[in-house]
């Protein structure tokens, strides 16, 4: 089955049809910055420009960067707060006139990883996380995926993790890749403490630069491993979940 796979970041909003089968892309990626202010009318339109791109006229996968409970996103973290409480499937069905799915970001990006990346055939706990704009996370129950976790906003230090960890955090303040390793390293600890996982996968865009950071990340009796699906991943995530496999 082939999928219109849509990411929305806070930064871009990218997509690219999937063979949902093999989670091969069937054409180029294609990427269009996410529009500010981030409100639902602006990235709807967005959503339908991605799907004029590709002329596509079948089922489409949508993810969205906070809790999506239904179609519809509860909270709004790194985009306009007008999301709150929106119905986003109804919205995006409206705008593009087709059926779609709506789910949270990075449990899209762990999906896929689970099904077809660096977590596929692993057993027990495998817990993903996305370090773009902010940090989005994902826990995959021996393949079951347990939804809108959201383990970027625990506090650590008496900061929300994702204003000292996330990629943007690196960015905004300038830090060297040992540095922010360093926080990652702390990050990763916490929820080693608290979940124990058998593997934990780091992804986002900060996913293709892992050999920058992750060989100074080490916690002793948990893997961490790069995400393979890179930042394709929501993509891939979000077309398996219209498909019904996630």
């Amino acid at each position: 089955m082939n999928v219109l796979g849509i990411d929305i970041g806070g930064s871009g909003i990218k997509g690219a049809p999937v063979d949902t089968e093999s989670g091969k892309l069937l054409d180029d990626r294609w990427r269009i910055p996410t529009p500010a202010p981030s409100t639902p009318e602006a990235v709807a339109a967005v959503v339908r420009e991605l799907v004029d791109h590709f002329s596509w006229t079948g089922p489409v996968g949508v993810t969205f960067p906070g809790v999506v409970v239904d179609g519809v996103t509860r909270t709004a973290a790194n985009v306009d707060r007008a999301w709150i409480g929106l119905d986003a499937r109804k919205l995006f069905g409206e705008a593009t006139g087709l059926e779609v799915t709506v789910l949270n970001d990075a449990d899209a990006a762990g999906v896929a990883e689970a099904t077809f990346g660096a977590g596929r055939g692993r057993e027990g706990l495998v817990a993903m996380f996305t370090f773009g704009t902010g940090i989005g996370s994902a826990l995959i129950i021996d393949g079951v995926l347990v939804p809108n976790t959201e383990f970027g906003h625990l506090e650590i230090d008496g900061h929300e993790a994702e204003s000292r960890a996330s990629d943007h955090a690196r960015e905004a303040h300038d830090l060297s890749w040992e540095k922010w390793a360093h926080r990652v390293q702390k990050y990763l600890e916490h929820i080693q403490m608290l979940m124990s996982p058998s593997l934990i996968i780091v992804g986002g865009g900060v996913s293709k630069k892992a050999d920058k950071f992750l060989p100074l990340v080490d916690l002793k009796g948990t893997p961490v491993v790069p995400a393979a699906l890179l930042n394709e991943a929501g993509i891939i995530g979000a077309a398996l979940a219209a498909a019904g496999r996630g």
